[in-house]
Order: structure tokens, then C-alpha cells, then sequence
């Protein structure tokens, strides 16, 4: 039983000290998922004291009105006969108190550093152990005394910001109610009973106390309270004789305030009959009894509420990547290793793996093709241009057969607009092949981590495509120059003769500048334009893919891969600082990951064992 419970203990101390609520995680938390009692009365009702009394030590602040104004958490650790008591504080781990006047200090400083010295309350909790061979292991969630009304320092919402508190804790299924009520109070109007009814109708999770016992009129008794005549619980009602206001001004030891308690009963004839179930230790071995079953019977939930948040855990530090390592040369291997996982997915964009690539095949399917389509060569091949540019080429002496200067001038003209289209399709695929890196970087999940070493490898990358870009125009624009520079000859070779027409060879050779002839020449002119536009229709792309896509997926990072290897250590370091954010996030998962681990480990060894 013991170790059960301290483990559950070791656990909720653990949760408390990493902050775990449930943070990223739909899951209910390790804390929630752990049974604790809460104990809950009125004020005044006597709590403090029912504390103080299972505990065996005087050490919770007093006084009138509302004293506990902060959950105070605590468990109690049982440890050898013969050790010295001691209490220490989450808020401060490394010191231990031996003094329990101290205790009552710090808890009554810790409380008002969170609400100052002024009668306000506050929902974060205070945690303290115990660790005493006096104790059972327990642990025991004491909470703020409801009230009806307002004093003055409070608040007007303060009846009602109690009872949410108290709440938020007693309507958690694992809670266990420990219901503090006055015997000396009618049962009706029992703050405890009333909140605990409700969050909890059957009682299969509230245990009744009643106090001030040895306090009721002469003439009256608890016996039918004690019995479960008055209200019925599912668990026996336990009474307690705390004591008294004289025993606390007296300083009356816990020890000789529980022998006391024991005659009280014992001695007294209308509970002499209930007195093996009454009082205070009955009442801690009890809860501690009830604790260590109900923990048992939770233990398979536990154990797969720990299991999914050990997968999810896992999952977030495996997406926030590695810590960084300490050597230069595991820096170096990481970075190469974060570059090579952006180069792979960059590649599975163009290749199809993932979307991405198949907007490049668009370019030279549409794009490519219609901007050609658009080209309009009626300037080049206006009458008007046609006879000035086939005039000037004659010079002094006309042509004696064909114009063929004027050919290759009114055809050259035509041909270098193609460069427009030409060098819009190597732009377009640049366009995409950053876009591909963007997408790439955002999708390397290990440079989400390394905000420098993102922003190195964007830069890199951009900058080889712009290399790329500049080399892929030149070996493109000179696909254009190309067929600038030499006609196909055969083409003209096959065009029909004017005999061959039925035109007159007779006639004057100056009569070849009619309308007609320049027309032909136009024709002539635009048809071998159109053949050389479907020709560099699939030589450009050609090109593109070469110059651009094909190095693109072979070289992209080699500049910068051979600017790492001179990088001064330093340089190196500074592309690995991580956003402080994810550092510390990190950290918090992997200590929170061990905490889940090592309850795993003991909460299965606890189950097999069973």
C-alpha cells in the first residue's frame, strides 16, 4: 500500500514541478488522471484542525475569517521510525524545514506574496510534504472555507469564486470528497454535504466527517449522524474531537491531543460502541486504505493515458528535430544532414513525388506556345516594310533572280522577337523553382529549428538559381541567335518558281517590286518564321531543362556546401542557434517525456506485482 501511494505521490510531485496541464495535448493530464482528497467545509468547520490532527503537527496558520485563501497541497510521506520529521515546499526545493512554526510562516508568506497581505484568494496552489514516521501516506488537497457572505477587504464575487475553486477540484472524477461538517450545525445546512451532493449524488466518492463532537449541547449527541440515520453515506461517517481553542494556547501536542481523543470516545457511552472507527488516526488509515484501492483500480487507465501522451510527446520532440551538437564537426554532419533532407524533398517536387514540378511541363506546354502564337509579325511583313527592307538590300543593282539579302533581313527581323517568348519561359521556370525551394524549406522540418541556418540555405539556393537563370538565357537566346545567324536552305529551295506559277520571266525585273511579288515574299518569309517558332518550341524547353531544372536538382547547394567547409567555427555555431522558444520547449517535453517514462516503468512494475 505504502509504496503504491508514494509512488502516485512521486508522480503528482513530478507533474507539479514541470508545469504538466495538459499543455498541447487534448489528453486529460497525469495529474488529473491521479486520485487525491480534497478536503472541503465551511469556515470555521474545523478542517485546518482535522489536517493538523492526521498529520500529528502543528502547522497551518489560524485565525478568524478566511485563513486558507490558497489550495494547499499536501502529502505526507511515512518514513522510518527513528527519522527526523521534516516539510519542504515545491516553491523551495532545496530547503528543508524542521521547524513546523516555520512551516506555518512560509505558508502563511507564500500566500500573501501571491495575494498580498489583503483578504483575497487565489487559485494556484501551494505544495507541501511531509515526510514523518507518524504519517500515513497520503495525500490531501485542503481548500479555501465556502462562506455565505462578503467581509470587508473582499470582494463581492468571493462566495461564489470559493465555490468555483472548491469545484474545480471535487467534480474531477479521480477526486476523493473528504466533507468536513460541525456536529454541532444541522446536517441541513452543512456547506460541505450540500456542494458534495451535488457534484457527487451517489456519495461514491465522499467521505463524511464530523468535528466539534465533544462541543454540542448537553443533551444532544451525534450518534444518529455517526450511524447514518440522519444522512446516509456510502462510507461510515468518522468523528473527530480536535483540540480545543485552550489545548492550542497551551501548545497540547498532537500526540497527547490524539491519546485524548481515543479516551473521548472510549470513555464516552454513547460512542463507546463506535470508537474502533472513530478519530482522527482510524480517519488517515482509513482515506490512506481507500486511496491505495482506488489507485489500484485506476491503474490500467493510468497506464494507457500515460502511453498515448508517451506517443505524443515523442511525436512533438521528433518534429522539433535534435539539439544541437557541441563539436564542430557534428555541427558540420548536421548541417550537411538538414541540407541534404531540404535537397531530397526540393527533388521529390520536381520529380512528382510531391506537387510542384508539374507547373514547369505547363510552361513549356501552354505558356511557351501560346506566347509564340501570340507574336504578331505584321510590322515586320508590311507591304510597306517588305519593299523598304528588299529596296535597301539591292542597293545600286537590283536583284537579277531572288531578293535573298532581303530574305534574310525581313527574316531575321521576324526571328528576333522570338527572344521575348524565349527568355518569359526561362523567367516562368525560375519563378517555380524558387517557389519549389520556399516550399521546400517549409516543409524541412529541421530548419524550422535553425532560424539562421533557414534563412543560409533560402539564400544559397536563390543565389544558384539565379546563376542557373542567367546561364539557361544565354544557351536559350542563342537557340533564337541560331536561326538568326543561318537559314535553312532547303526550305527555300522547295518554294515554287515563278515559271512554275505561269508568271512571264520576260518581264522588266523592276516590275518584281508590285504588290503582288512583295506579297509572295511575305508568305514566303512568314511560313519559315513558322517553321522556326515549332522548331524552338521543343529546343527552348530543351534548354530550360538543362541549363536550369537538370542543375537545379544536381547542384543546387554545391556553393554553399563548398562555403561550409571554410567556415570559421563561429560562423558555423551561429547557423545552428535555435529560436530560444523551441529550446525551451524542447526541454520541457524531454524532461516532461522522462517523467512519463519512469512512471510507466513503476506503474507497470506496481500492476505485474499485483
Amino acid at each position: 500500500m505504502e509504496n503504491l501511494i508514494s509512488l502516485v505521490n512521486k508522480i503528482q510531485r513530478a507533474c507539479t514541478a514541470l508545469g504538466d496541464h495538459g499543455e498541447a495535448t487534448a489528453l486529460p493530464t497525469l495529474w488529473d488522471s491521479l486520485p487525491a482528497i480534497a478536503v472541503v467545509g465551511g469556515q470555521s468547520s474545523g478542517k485546518s484542525s482535522v489536517l493538523e490532527s492526521i498529520v500529528g503537527k502543528d502547522f497551518l496558520p489560524r485565525g478568524s475569517g478566511i485563513v486558507t485563501r490558497r489550495p494547499l497541497v499536501l502529502q505526507l510521506h511515512k518514513i522510518d521510525q527513528g527519522s527526523r520529521e521534516y516539510a519542504e515546499f515545491l516553491h523551495l526545493p532545496r530547503k528543508r524545514f524542521t521547524d513546523f512554526a516555520a512551516v506555518r510562516k512560509e505558508i502563511q508568506d507564500e500566500t500573501d506574496r501571491e495575494t498580498g497581505r489583503t483578504k483575497q484568494i487565489s487559485s494556484v496552489p501551494i505544495h507541501l510534504s511531509i515526510y514523518s514516521p507518524n504519517v500515513v501516506n497520503l495525500t490531501l488537497i485542503d481548500l479555501p472555507g465556502l462562506t455565505k457572505v462578503a467581509v470587508e477587504g473582499q470582494p463581492d464575487s468571493i462566495v461564489q469564486d470559493i465555490e468555483n475553486m472548491v469545484r474545480s477540484y471535487i467534480e474531477k472524477p479521480n477526486c476523493i470528497i473528504l466533507a468536513i461538517t460541525p456536529a454541532n450545525q444541522d446536517i441541513a445546512t452543512s456547506d460541505a454535504i450540500k456542494i458534495s451532493r451535488e457534484v457527487d449524488p451517489t456519495g461514491e466518492r465522499t467521505f463524511g466527517v464530523l468535528t466539534k463532537i465533544d462541543l454540542m449541547d448537553k443533551g444532544t449527541d451525534a450518534v444518529e449522524m455517526l450511524e447514518g440515520r440522519a444522512y446516509r453515506l456510502k462510507y461510515p461517517w468518522v468523528g473527530v474531537v480536535n483540540r480545543s481553542q485552550a489545548d492550542i494556547n497551551k501548545n497540547v501536542d498532537m500526540i497527547a491531543a490524539r491519546r485524548r481523543e481515543r479516551e473521548y470516545f472510549s470513555s464516552t457511552p454513547e460512542y463507546k460502541h463506535l470508537a474502533h472507527r472513530m478519530g482522527s488516526e482510524h480517519l488517515a488509515k482509513m482515506l490512506s486504505k481507500h486511496l491505495e484501492a482506488v489507485i489500484k483500480s485506476k491503474i490500467p487507465g493510468i497506464q494507457s493515458l500515460i502511453s498515448k501522451t508517451i506517443a505524443e510527446l515523442e511525436a512533438e520532440l521528433s518534429r522539433l528535430g535534435k539539439p544541437v551538437a557541441a563539436d564542430d564537426g557534428g555541427k558540420l554532419y548536421a548541417i550537411m544532414e538538414i541540407c541534404r533532407s531540404f535537397d531530397q524533398i526540393f527533388k521529390e517536387r520536381l520529380d512528382g513525388t510531391r506537387p510542384g514540378g508539374d507547373k514547369i511541363y505547363n510552361v513549356f506546354d501552354n505558356q511557351l506556345p501560346a506566347a509564340l502564337k501570340r507574336l504578331q509579325f505584321d510590322k515586320q511583313l508590311s507591304m510597306e516594310n517588305i519593299r523598304k527592307l528588299i529596296t535597301e538590300a539591292d542597293g545600286y543593282q537590283p536583284h537579277l533572280i531572288a531578293p535573298e539579302q532581303g530574305y534574310r533581313r525581313l527574316i531575321e527581323s521576324s526571328l528576333i522577337t522570338i527572344r521575348g517568348p524565349a527568355e518569359a519561359a526561362v523567367d516562368a521556370v525560375h519563378s517555380l523553382l524558387k517557389d519549389l525551394v520556399h516550399r521546400a524549406i517549409s516543409e524541412t522540418l529541421d530548419l524550422k529549428q535553425y532560424p539562421g541556418l533557414r534563412v543560409e540555405v533560402g539564400n544559397a539556393a536563390v543565389d544558384s538559381l539565379e546563376r542557373m537563370r542567367e546561364e539557361s538565357k544565354k544557351a536559350t537566346l542563342q537557340l533564337v541567335d541560331m536561326e538568326c545567324a543561318y537559314l535553312t536552305v532547303d526550305f527555300f529551295r522547295k518554294l515554287p518558281q515563278d515559271v512554275d506559277k505561269g508568271g512571264n520571266p520576260t518581264h522588266s525585273i523592276f516590275d518584281r517590286y508590285n504588290d503582288s511579288y512583295l506579297r509572295r515574299i511575305g508568305t514566303n518569309v512568314l511560313s519559315y518564321v513558322n517553321m522556326v517558332c515549332a522548331t524552338l518550341r521543343h529546343s527552348i524547353p530543351k534548354s530550360i531543362v538543362y541549363c536550369q531544372v537538370r542543375e537545379a536538382k544536381r547542384s543546387l547547394l554545391d556553393h554553399f556546401f563548398t562555403d561550409l567547409g571554410k567556415m570559421e567555427p563561429k560562423r558555423l555555431s551561429s547557423l545552428l542557434n535555435e529560436d530560444p522558444a523551441i529550446m525551451e520547449r524542447r526541454s520541457a517535453l524531454a524532461k516532461r517525456l522522462e517523467l512519463y517514462r519512469s512512471a510507466q516503468a513503476e506503474i507497470d512494475a506496481v500492476a505485474w506485482s499485483k
